[in-house]
Order: structure tokens, then sequence, then C-alpha cells
């Protein structure tokens, strides 16, 4: 078995099925690889779904999707690890493009890319968003930041770095975290744009900020751990964190505004240079999807606001405190 999938699951009855019948049907003979369900302590049938088609499915109580990968590396027979997430549809021929890099013996890691088929507003501005992250991405020869939505390892680098790292106890950024330490380690990784998963991204601009939020929360205990990458990987553009910082100046500045007028004149420079970071982002929306560049500006606020609320949540919470275990 020379590649093994391995897909974290919790209560995903209404998406794994999709997920499976995709692997069912990928461009390589079904006998080069293997597909591992861990259900992670589901109450509804992602157990019975995954394994009528076929997977090994490991059960264990609520863990966590770190600690159910995890499990999946151990009893993975392929030399090579694939995962993705169970509300994905991997394109047909999506293993054969994750495992193409890994022809070449010095590369340890594959980073794919997320599609959608929907059409509501808050799932194409996600799409856009992607995109523009992958823009960013495809500038550099190999990468650091991994989504395990796609993504692929040799199983020997994995078990070498101590798989992902359990302490984030919900899908968050332990994704992040992994590639991180695997390219502090010197691992190679690079960026393959034809390895497409479809993903049903989230449909309202609430579950968006809660997203962006629970992100920027956990993104402490991240930055902890790899303090070099606040200032850059190959997978955050530079005007987002600029972003950020402008999004948190602006607070003070607007409520200082209302006590005297002199706080308005730096607002609006605050206001003014936010506007001139997100015009690489309203011309690249633009040109793929109209609709979405006329709100994309308020979204992108909502994005720095979220981001740097669960940013401070986290260092007020003691998230960064955690250290990773020897």
């Amino acid at each position: 078995m020379s590649v093994s999938v391995v897909i974290p699951a919790y209560n995903a009855a209404a998406t794994i099925g999709e997920c499976m019948t995709a692997l069912d049907r990928q461009s390589i003979p079904r006998t080069e690889y293997e597909v591992i369900v861990v259900d992670d302590g589901s109450t509804d049938a992602t157990a019975d779904i995954a394994a009528r088609h076929g997977a090994l499915v490991l059960k264990q109580p609520n863990s966590g999707p770190a600690v159910a990968r995890n499990k999946g590396i151990a009893a993975a027979l392929g030399a090579i690890v694939l995962f993705t997430d169970a509300d994905c549809a991997p394109a047909a021929d999506w293993i054969q493009q994750m495992i193409a890099p890994l022809v070449d013996s010095r590369i340890s890691g594959v980073k794919g890319v997320y599609r959608t088929r929907q059409a509501n507003l808050a799932a194409r501005f996600i799409q856009i968003e992607y995109e523009d992250r992958y823009d960013y991405t495809a500038c550099s020869e190999y990468v650091d930041f991994v989504d395990t939505y796609a993504a692929g390892y040799r199983r020997d680098a994995l078990l070498d770095s101590g798989g992902f790292d359990t302490h984030f106890p919900f899908a968050s950024v332990e994704d992040q975290e992994l590639s991180f330490r695997l390219a502090e380690a010197g691992h190679k990784m690079v960026f393959n744009p034809q390895a497409i998963v479809y993903h049903r991204h989230p449909e309202s601009w609430r579950r968006y900020a809660q997203r962006k939020y629970k992100i920027g929360y956990w993104k402490t205990l991240v930055l902890r751990l790899h303090p070099s990458k606040a200032w850059r990987d190959t997978h955050t553009p530079w005007n987002l964190k600029l972003q950020m910082v402008l999004a948190a100046v602006s607070a003070p500045l607007a409520l200082l505004s209302l006590w005297a007028q002199a706080y308005l004149w730096p607002l609006g420079v605050v206001v003014g240079v936010f506007v001139v970071s997100a015009i690489p982002f309203l011309v690249k929306a633009w040109r793929r999807d109209r609709p979405i560049a006329w709100l994309s500006l308020p979204v992108l606020c909502l994005r720095a606001w979220s981001l740097g609320l669960g940013l401070v949540a986290g260092y007020l919470r003691g998230t960064a405190s955690t250290v990773r275990p020897a």
C-alpha cells in the first residue's frame, strides 16, 4: 500500500458520503491507496457510511482532529499519508496530483487547494479569499503552511516530528503548527494548485466571523511556538497583517474622536491606509466575481476585527502560555 488517506470525522454523516464517493472514483487504482476514517466520538451514522465505502474505520472518544489524525498516521500502511476533511470532495485526480511532487525524494510535503461549487455570497467571498492566498503562496518555491483539507506528507517525516500537537482541542490551526515545525526542521514542502478538493464554505457572515475569531484565538499558541511566523509565512499576505494592526488602532481612535475632534484626522489616515491596503484584493475580486467586489471592503474589515479580537482573547486567557510537551 503506497498511499494512505486519513480523514478525521465528527458527526459528519451529512457530508462524508460525498467525500467517500469522490475517493472511490480516483484516477489511480484502488489497490494503490487505503482510506482511513477516524471517527472522533460521533453520535450519528458517520462510521457506518464510511465503512460501507470500504474505509478502515477507527474509533475514539471525542478528542479533536489532532488526536484523530495522529491515530490515523499510526495505523497507516502507506509511505505517503494524505489528509482531507469529511466535508471535502476530492477531484478525481486529487491523489495523483498530491503524490506527484513526492516523486522527488527531497520533497516531504504537498499543499493542495480548495474549490467550491456554491452560489452563496459568503461562500463566494471565502473562495476568492483562498485564491488570493494561493496567488501569494505560488510566489514561493517551497512553502511552510500546509492546510489539512488537502495535505500530503511522507509518513516518516510525520512520525519523526511527533505528529500533530494535541494541545489544539478543536479544528483550528493545528495543521499550521505542524507545517511550521516541519519547515523549521528542514523539510521541503511544495504547493500544487492542481490538487483540488471541493468544499462547502460557511454560508453566513456570522459563521465566517466566528471561524476567524477561533483562528485568531488559537494562533496565539502557534506564535508562541513559532514567533518568527508573526512576520512572515507563505500563506498570509502582508496586507492582511497590516489590516489587523489598522483595525486595532482604529478602535481607540474612534472612541477618542467622540471626545475630541482632533482625533478625527489620524482616524481618517488609518481608514485611508486600510482602503489602500485592500485595493489588490478588490481588484482581484472585481476580475473574478464583481458582486463580491462590492461587498469586499466591509468583509475585509470584519475579517481583520475577528482575527484581531481572537488574538487578544487568546493572549488574555493564557492560550499562548500552553507549551508543547517534550
